[in-house]
């Protein structure tokens, strides 16, 4: 195997014998990449597996979109239904709207724009990110364009991707529109967080009175009650424990609303399947007027839960989703809204209480006479299926709030990773799989809203009102995100680009018109929570971004260090000093703070750089990139640790063992090369090398094997990086004649760590300058200084021991 060995290219005077090296150990890795690529590209399943998979979807993604049935038609029609044609128009756009959105848009399209299987507004944007530079947070670095899971596409200079790039490049104005849009639709989806399971639940307690109708509502709102606390309470033990029960649950109640809507059509009126002809739409407006235009908000909660299907995509493979959806989920669907119109045409007096009260009484007695002895108001309940079916909607009601907390617990880890919110406290839930995780201070605050919502509303009514405009304006966001997927990532023409786009608002603005009408009616509700978030995300952003500007701005020149010498003008104690900082290159402004104020410094200085990157994951054998900072007898080095948003920097428990594994695998590869250069700049990567060099590895207990990513260099910048395939004689060689230089250096690496490691995090305190405006000194002075301090600390999000932290304070204004 070869050592990939690269040269800066600017640096034309330092190539000598390592350029000759470089032309004699490049192989092509084509083959090599291509494998590692295919590794994290969807598999294919066997149809058994695929079969399995479809039938455990619908519990995890399709319990949201299946409960609607219990409150669609009532919210459709809060003051009763004037005309039974009515009915029949209302059901023709139910139709046509799970049509167009769930199916085609979503099933079919805006799923296979996941990045590589994850879903969600912050994984559409991850891609835009990777194909464009519009991430507000300019850390990123060109060897991170290396990552097997950072795949990208390039375009021809004159094509039209191209000119939407340079267009979204262009002003920094357009990339915080950008932003916006997507924490926007963030918000909306944590807003359903928050409506669904009030919605969901409340609904499904509604089914008592159907047998005590003379029970208060106030005894139905606290059962929901009961039931929210219990859920919310539940959360911690995650859905890997109970999930085996949710897919029987949801197939059980998918079965039992298309059974019960397909006797109903049988026995009331089947004709009302002429609702698949769209002209009763048009008719439908046309003797409505602005009261059927306002309905539309009631409708719009037949496709409630579509954006959880979206944002639940990482568990199941697209074709799972797809096979559910067609075979079960959808045909189901159109038969239970079929059914209730068919029961309403005649009861139009039930629309309140329409799913229940259209549940068939004495069903195996009434399918054998051929009779239907259904009754309106059950005296005797105990001969009809209806308290199975109760207890089968509370279920499913439960499995659907489960699913839309789930999600929102997902996109606020993808938010916070891309510093897009507060740090907070994440907890993996299942060893098997990390998608599964469990937010506990967003748990509770989610449970305090839900159940605000649940009794400060206590009709389904206005609930719904609210959760219609939460839902349509997380869809407006989903279609604008994937018009620049639809360009950037996947390259169509713009002609299927704007038909996408002209279909998506056509629907989608007409229903927002819609909801607008009831913004007073409850639809104030999911505004002011998205507000309340998004001033949070936003203020948190900017915060975080103007401290990054800032450390890049004030951060120390290598001159600078170098004019200290070898003692950095300090004492050296023996230890070695973990400083964490958020800059990939360059020394930290809180360094020279540090040693500044402190009379001593430790023999051996690591910088530790914890950033993540728009992709869903780094895998473990690239996550590290290790490079030294000045000449060797100064012993400074940084590491850079890369994650995605998916990953969860706390799930490495030996994090700090791994940070010098790679640390002394580093400094063995280095003398290795010595020998071979007179450059400046080089750099080594990957597994292949490391399997290579167990010998190398093995002459030092406390360095072993490590899988990581390391790039090397003398000065501070940070090279591209290519997969080795073998070790060349020459380095071998070259490893043996520098032998001595690497035992005593290992030596000195390891009685510093056994004489103590420190971990000095900054604690930097951001404030607005005298001259800003006002607006700015409430978002800095108040409300981000507010988060910060309510917020998880670094040095917690970093599991650093207590005894072991140095906190460096320091202050500087925006």
């Amino acid at each position: 195997m070869a050592a990939r060995v690269e040269i800066d290219e600017d640096n034309e005077t330092n190539k000598g014998s390592m350029w000759v090296l470089d032309q004699k150990l490049d192989q092509p890795m084509d083959e090599e990449a291509g494998r590692l690529r295919n590794m994290y590209r969807e598999k294919k399943f066997s149809s058994l597996l695929l079969l399995r998979f479809a039938f455990q979807s619908l519990g995890v993604v399709y319990g949201d979109l299946g409960t609607s049935p219990l409150y669609v038609f009532y919210n459709t029609f809060p003051h009763g239904i004037d005309d039974p044609e009515d009915i029949i128009g209302a059901l023709s756009l139910i139709i046509y709207s799970l049509t167009l959105i769930p199916l085609l848009k979503y099933v079919f399209i805006v799923c296979r724009a996941n990045d590589s299987g994850q879903g969600g507004t912050f994984a559409l944007y991850s891609l835009l990110c990777r194909h464009a530079k519009v991430i507000t947070i300019p850390n990123q670095h060109r060897t991170d364009e290396e990552l097997t899971t950072y795949s990208r596409s390039t375009f021809h200079e004159k094509s039209f991707a191209a000119k939407t790039k340079r267009w979204l490049e262009h002003q920094t104005f357009r990339k915080n529109a950008l932003l916006m849009l997507v924490l926007v639709g963030t918000c909306m989806v944590i807003g359903d967080g928050i409506l669904t399971p009030a919605i969901s639940v409340l609904s499904a307690s509604g089914g008592i009175k159907v047998d005590h109708p003379h029970m208060s509502n106030g005894v139905v709102v606290l059962v929901a009650v009961v039931i929210l606390v219990g859920l919310f309470s539940l959360q911690h033990y995650g859905t890997d424990r109970v999930g085996w029960l949710f897919a029987p649950i949801v197939l059980l109640w998918f079965l039992l609303i298309g059974g019960i809507g397909m006797l109903n059509i049988w026995k009331y009126d089947s004709s009302v399947l002429k609702a698949f002809s769209p002209v009763y739409i048009y008719r439908y407006f046309r003797r409505g007027g602005r009261d059927g235009w306002t309905s539309l908000g009631g409708i719009m909660l037949s496709i409630t839960g579509t954006e959880a299907l979206f944002a639940d995509l990482a568990h199941f493979p697209v074709s799972a989703i797809q096979i559910a959806f067609t075979v079960v989920v959808f045909p189901c669907l159109l038969l239970a809204y079929s059914g209730q119109a068919a029961y309403l045409m005649n009861h139009q007096d039930h629309v309140v209480d329409a799913f229940y009260r259209s549940i068939p009484a004495q069903l195996v007695e009434g399918l054998g006479s051929g009779a239907w002895p259904y009754r309106g108001l059950r005296s005797d309940p105990s001969d009809s299926i209806y308290w199975p079916v109760f207890i089968v909607a509370t279920a499913a009601a439960i499995v659907a709030s489960q699913a839309t907390i789930s999600a929102t617990f997902s996109i606020i880890k993808q938010a916070l990773a891309l510093g897009c919110f507060p740090r907070v406290k994440v907890v993996h839930t299942s060893k098997k799989f990390l998608g599964q995780i469990y937010i506990p201070d967003i748990n509770w605050i989610l449970m305090i809203l839900c159940i605000a919502v649940t009794a400060g509303f206590k009709n389904q009514s206005q609930i719904g009102n609210a959760y219609g405009t939460a839902v349509v304006i997380v869809m407006l966001a989903t279609t604008l995100l994937m018009t620049l997927i639809m360009i950037l990532v996947w390259r169509c023409h713009w002609i299927l680009v704007l038909i996408f786009t002209a279909l998506s608002l056509v629907v989608e603005c007409t229903y927002f018109s819609a909801v607008l009408f009831k913004v007073d009616q409850g639809g104030w509700v999911p505004l002011v929570i998205a507000a309340a978030f998004l001033v949070i995300m936003y203020v948190w952003h900017y915060g975080t971004v103007k401290r990054y500007e800032f450390e890049m701005h004030s951060k120390v020149s290598m001159a600078w260090i170098l004019g200290l010498g070898p003692s950095l003008g300090l004492v050296r104690v023996p230890g070695i000093g973990l400083v964490y900082t958020e800059l990939a290159s360059g020394v930290p402004h809180i360094f020279s703070h540090f040693i500044t104020n402190l009379p001593a410094i430790h023999s051996v200085v690591v910088f530790v750089c914890v950033k993540y990157l728009p992709v869903y994951t780094v895998p473990e054998e690239e996550r590290f990139l290790v490079k030294r900072i000045g000449p060797k007898n100064f012993h400074m080095f940084r590491c850079v640790a890369r994650y995605g948003y998916k990953d969860l920097h706390k799930k490495d428990e030996n994090f700090e063992k791994k940070l010098f594994d790679s640390l002394f695998l580093f400094v063995r590869l280095e003398a290795m090369m010595e020998g071979c250069s007179d450059s400046d700049e080089y750099s080594l990567y990957g597994q292949q090398t490391l399997q290579s060099t167990d010998g190398l590895l093995n002459n030092n207990g406390n360095s072993t094997s490590s899988n990581q990513d390391l790039t090397m260099s003398s000065v501070d910048s940070i090279v591209p990086v290519k997969s080795p395939l073998h070790v060349n004689s020459t380095v071998m060689s070259s490893s043996q004649m520098s032998s001595h230089t690497e035992t005593d250096e290992l030596e000195f690496l390891n009685s510093c760590r056994d004489a103590g490691v420190v971990h000095i995090l900054g604690n930097t305190v951001v404030r607005a300058s005298r001259g800003s405006k006002f607006y700015k000194k409430i978002a800095i002075d108040y409300i981000y200084a507010f988060l910060r301090k309510i917020c998880r600390e670094n040095s917690v999000i970093f599991n650093v021991p207590h005894e072991s932290l140095l906190n460096v304070g320091q202050i500087f204004y925006v």
